[in-house]
């Protein structure tokens, strides 16, 4: 019998005839329907058809569908086939129970399932929205988005903290992850590497809390950088120049300022011959060779045991027989490990860090090395920056949203205790147009780096006047 023919049967059975014991509902969700009716009728509302929908249609679908398809959801061709069973389902189920819903009203009711029972519920569409970058539950009746660099705020609400909390479960489950009262915050990631981070009562006074940074199903690459205004085709020409004779680079910036987006670009440069391991907190690097190895830290489990730091995974990296060592972030005591490795024969090792200029950059890697135990005198570890460090990428979010590479630093060096900064290209603010839209220029400083002489010996040719004032 077919899954219409028995839907038809159920519905439509004789008097004085039960139901087989194998198609009743259970007690509990009998008592849980009930309950909604009389809560629905105290409150005066009309039931929730789209919640009663859904746990009917899941129902089916668990009787109906192998477990391995539901599985397997994530993938586009499965995903494409549960959809149209999912819809089949509800869109006999509501012409036969609501046959005075109008067409409109069916159809969104059907989007929601498919969104709750396939994606992540509400916030499904805004995931989906190629307009969207960020996404930021408060609560459930608080939805923020980021479009352009602006925040906007949503028509789109959760029913309840139960709700949230069920997608915070579906997003962090698939990873091995898990937040609960003993670990109410979590960093995690989507199928497409998007950014996650959740955080829940007692800590999230107004509710359970979601902030979602979503990446490019397509990696951005450099021309796309070019053409959003990020950095000009002669910063791109001398960024590709660097990572290819190895300098050591890093990308700082604040939160959101687009440090991630500007790691990837440049670690499309590194040749696809040379061994590459990423290191992150939540993998989200997109690199497009082959020869990648891609570590991930992980969180204690439920007994406080099983811990895997970002040192310990930069420590191993380096037995991993790396030509490239990409790490997502510095933020504590792994800076020691990796201005270790800069400076043994890692060369060529990209890294991020959170900081409001190069000098700020410098600041933070002398308190991230202090933050590795090691007591150590401030004119060593300023050596061993100056010695390991050769290039810092600045990138700010600026007042109208823009994300621009504002610094192209050189460390040069010791002079005394100090170490020696040199800006190569820099962003020159000119004023605000009638729009709110900054005005300004990526230009050259003029100056010539150190480490120029190394282009040539590596057979790269850059023009003469990529450094001049224009």
């Amino acid at each position: 019998m077919s899954l219409m023919q028995r839907l038809d049967k159920e519905k439509k059975l004789p008097e004085g005839v039960e139901r087989p014991a194998s198609d009743k509902k259970s007690e509990t969700a009998e008592r849980s329907e009930r309950t909604e009716r009389l809560i629905s009728h105290l409150n005066n509302k009309p039931p929730d058809i789209s919640r009663q929908m859904k746990n009917r249609v899941q129902e089916i679908l668990m009787k109906e569908v192998e477990p391995e398809l539901l599985d397997r959801s994530d993938e586009p061709e499965i995903q494409e086939k549960l959809q149209e069973k999912i819809s089949e389902v509800a869109l006999f189920i509501l012409e036969n129970e609501h046959p005075t819903m109008n067409r409109t009203e069916r159809q969104r009711i059907i989007s929601e399932i498919c969104d709750e029972v396939l994606g992540f519920g509400p916030i499904n569409s805004l995931l989906l929205d190629p307009t969207v970058s960020e996404v930021m539950v408060n609560s459930p009746n608080q939805v923020y988005v980021e479009r352009k660099g602006k925040l906007e705020k949503t028509a789109i609400h959760f029913r309840d903290n139960e709700h949230v909390l069920h997608i915070i479960e579906k997003i962090v489950a698939p990873i091995g992850r898990r937040i609960d009262e003993s670990s109410p915050m979590v960093d995690a990631r989507l199928p497409d590497g998007s950014r996650v981070n959740a955080i829940i009562p007692p800590l999230a006074l107004k509710g359970p809390s979601i902030t979602i940074r979503k990446f490019s199903r397509e990696p951005f690459m450099v021309n796309d950088l070019i053409n959003f205004g990020t950095l000009t085709p002669e910063m791109a020409k001398f960024l590709e120049a660097c990572v290819r004779v190895k300098l050591n680079v890093v990308v700082s910036g604040g939160t959101g300022s687009g440090k991630t987006t500007t790691l990837n670009v440049l670690s499309s440069f590194i040749p696809s011959d040379e061994r590459i391991v990423t290191i992150e907190d939540a993998a989200e690097l997109q690199l497009r060779q082959d020869h990648v190895v891609s570590l991930e830290t992980r969180p204690p489990n439920v007994e406080g045991k099983g811990a895997i730091h970002m040192r310990d995974l930069v420590r191993n990296s380096l037995r991993m027989r790396p030509d490239r060592i990409v790490v997502g972030e510095v933020r504590g005591g792994e800076a020691l490990d990796m201005l270790q490795a800069m400076n043994t024969g890692h060369d060529g090792s990209i890294t991020t860090g959170h900081a409001n200029s190069p000098r700020d950059m410098i600041s933070r890697l002398e308190t991230m090395v202090l933050m590795a135990g090691m007591e150590l005198p401030a004119k060593a570890i300023r050596e061993q920056i100056a010695s390991a460090i050769n290039l810092i990428v600045q990138q700010n979010r600026l007042r109208d949203g823009s994300r621009k590479i504002i610094n192209i630093t050189e460390v040069q060096g010791m002079e005394g205790d100090t170490i020696v900064l040199q800006d190569i290209f820099v962003f020159e603010q000119k004023g605000i147009d009638d729009n709110g839209k900054i005005i300004g220029r990526l230009k050259a400083s003029g100056i010539r780096p150190k480490f120029y002489d190394l282009f040539e010996r590596s057979g790269i040719h850059l023009p003469p006047d990529l450094f001049s004032v224009y």
